[in-house]
């Protein structure tokens, strides 16, 4: 049975764009097209899609709006199309907390090799938010408590947690890195996310979490009580400089399609600092860290992932599991307790 799809925006030009590309694969059907979302709240209702494609900017309602209302009265998997503007990176993350699955920016060229990287990109990312079921039934997942007395725990010098995620993971980072005190081991995170959005995401993170979030820079030292977002489109390693950990970045090639990449943090923790770091695997779909997650644990790092309940998408993490390099597999609500103890020293 072919997935069903509704496409909502107001380009003429990107509704057939879309048409056209998703309409290209077998398992694909759309079922309709609409320019704003009083048509699209028509449409839903007469043709009832699987799954649908929402463009950030809309007239005559915004699509915050439209989304609020769509969770609320027809809970459904949503895609949103962004471009790639500090306005619409900080509506889309705000979509993706509303319930949307995951987003694709606008295609910035149109080369027929460039539109059929984007082609696989989007259907790739429909066919993961259609498996991911109802987003009412998402959101009743367990949901964080507050970690075992975080503020007495004591952590031991030049430990480090690697955190990679992809689609549903700037819910399930917001979840863990909240409930972290300000006195925990740095957080290094690689989440899928292109330029522009990695930053406003750091940002938002920074004014929810008691440690600072930032985007990561080259070359800045690791410090305690800091977690550092790997900018979009770039690499980031961990880097020794003398007696401290710093902040590798650069653009070799995609690893896992991706760039940044799991993988690649990973493995350079792995080499220089594996004894004493902790790795985390959160909802996401493809196999991005599943090597990673080998080498933290043949280099001795504690090893951990969400469980299947909790995930949006269940595929990074059940790669890492199969590897049978995972100590723990854990719902999301009780991750940053199962960190905490995995770091701490003692408590007070």
């Amino acid at each position: 049975m072919r997935t069903k799809v509704l496409i909502v925006d107001d380009s003429a030009l990107m509704r057939q764009m879309l048409s056209e590309i998703i309409g290209g694969y077998d398992d694909f059907e759309v079922v309709g097209a609409a320019h704003d979302p009083y048509i699209a709240r028509e449409k839903i209702k007469a043709l009832n899609p699987d799954v649908l494609t929402l463009d950030v900017e809309m007239p005559r309602m915004d699509g915050l709006t439209f989304l609020k209302n769509l969770m609320r009265l027809r809970p459904m998997p949503v895609v949103m199309v962004s471009s790639l503007t500090k306005k619409d990176a900080e509506t889309t993350l705000r979509a993706l907390e509303l319930g949307a699955v995951d987003f694709v920016t606008k295609p910035a060229a149109q080369t027929p090799e460039d539109l059929a990287r984007y082609g696989e990109m989007i259907v790739e990312k429909l066919r993961a938010a259609a498996s991911a079921g109802s987003p009412r039934v998402r959101g009743e997942r367990d949901r964080p408590r507050p970690p075992s007395s975080p503020v007495q725990s004591a952590f031991r010098s030049g430990q480090l947690v690697a955190i990679g995620a992809s689609t549903g993971g700037t819910e399930a980072l917001r979840d863990v890195l909240t409930q972290l005190p300000d006195t925990f081991p740095p957080v290094m995170v690689v989440q899928h996310m292109p330029e522009m959005f990695t930053k406003m995401f750091a940002k938002r993170l920074d004014g929810l979490c008691r440690i600072t979030v930032t985007e990561a820079r080259q070359g800045e030292r690791i410090r305690p009580g800091h977690a550092y977002i790997a900018p979009g489109d770039m690499h980031m390693r961990l880097a020794r400089e003398g007696d401290y950990f710093a902040v590798a970045l650069d653009q070799d090639p995609p690893v896992n399609r991706h760039r940044p990449a799991v993988d690649v943090l990973f493995h350079s923790i792995a080499e220089i600092a594996g004894k004493t770091s902790v790795g985390v695997i959160l909802t996401g779909m493809g196999a991005d860290g599943k090597s990673g997650i080998r080498a933290l644990k043949e280099a001795g790092a504690r090893t951990l992932a969400q469980d299947r309940d909790s995930c949006v998408v269940f595929g990074m993490p059940k790669a890492a599991i199969d590897t049978g390099c995972v100590d723990a597999v854990v719902p999301i609500g009780q991750m940053a307790d199962e960190i905490l103890r995995s770091v701490a020293v003692t408590k007070q």
